[in-house]
């Protein structure tokens, strides 16, 4: 079974930020992390996972109504009167360059599905190319086109299609948007095993998050992976590695 930090460490730190995915990098044997990326007013690819600022800053409104400027002022709060910024994603693959040259791996969910942000695809592709980091990165969406869209940018890339149930990842799959994995709820998983042999199951956890107490409940990640599920993308990975 294959360990994916959601939003990075994200039960001990503000989601998706870069302590979040910091602390998340340092875990030996983790996979990878998931992280979700929406679009600014002027074109900035910045992560963060709600269309909306206000559950996760001291902010009210949409991300795509604030310029960059405007959204680095915002403050997320990580407790004892420290303060993290949305960061952007040039500030993540700063961060975790070295590790991601190493064997960790990046899976950008693009948040299109509700927000159809023109050019996002065309924005992280050449940003991950820029970067040099094409393998080390995938791409997910609960968009099918959007993958298509991808896929025709970065034919080479790791694509997955996000949906509640795996059986509706498997229709978005075979219905042609390239995807190459599957990433449903893990409560989601309403096909057999046989039925899913041989594709890859990354499913995905919702859990507490910061600033919750973690519950100390452990999931059996031997029970998950006779449902199918190759891959959990979990919000307190650090409690398994």
């Amino acid at each position: 079974m294959k360990i994916w930090a959601h939003r990075g460490c994200s039960q001990r730190y503000p989601e998706n930020t870069l302590t979040a995915f910091e602390k998340a990098a340092a875990l030996k044997g983790l996979a990878g992390i998931e992280l979700d990326i929406q679009l600014t007013k002027d074109g900035y690819v910045v992560v963060c996972h709600d269309e909306r600022v206000d559950r996760t800053t001291d902010g009210i409104g949409e991300v795509r109504g604030f310029t960059l400027a405007e959204l680095k002022r915002l403050k997320i709060d990580a407790g004892n009167g420290k303060w993290e910024q949305i960061p952007t994603m040039e500030e993540v693959f700063d961060l975790l360059q070295e590790r991601l040259k190493e064997n960790l791996r990046l899976n950008i969910e693009l948040k299109n599905s509700v927000v159809p942000y023109e050019g996002m695809e065309e924005a992280i592709v050449d940003l991950v190319r820029r970067k040099g980091l094409q393998e080390s990165v995938m791409y997910s969406s609960f968009y099918a086109f959007s993958l298509e869209r991808l896929r025709k940018l970065a034919p080479a890339s790791e694509l997955g299609i996000l949906d509640g149930k795996v059986s509706d990842c498997l229709y978005k799959r075979n219905g042609g948007c390239g995807a190459d994995a599957l990433h449903p709820y893990w409560r989601g998983m309403d096909l057999s095993r046989k039925e899913l042999e041989g594709l890859t199951v990354r499913a995905y956890f919702s859990g507490h998050l910061y600033p919750e107490k973690p519950t100390g409940t452990r999931l059996d990640l031997d029970a998950l992976e006779k449902l199918g599920i190759t891959d959990v993308i979990l919000n307190e990975p650090e409690a398994y590695l």
